[in-house]
């Protein structure tokens, strides 16, 4: 069976913690920013991880297991 390919749109996305969860960024803080509250820029700035709904689609995307 030949090797699955990682996703190359999903390896520049996410990245794996040292206890093997999946890291992300917020959505919504690219552009149109002048709307957007300070607080809100603020909160969308910090890394979180992928939720465990998500996270067998994701690790199939960046070819893990």
């Amino acid at each position: 069976m030949p090797k699955i390919k990682t996703n190359s749109g999903a390896k520049k996305r996410f990245a794996l913690t040292g206890s093997g969860k999946i890291k992300r960024k917020h959505a919504f803080k690219s552009h149109i920013l002048t709307k957007k509250t300070k607080k809100q820029k603020r909160a969308l700035t910090h890394f979180t991880t992928v939720s465990k709904v998500d996270e067998k689609a994701v690790k199939q995307l960046l070819a893990l297991r």
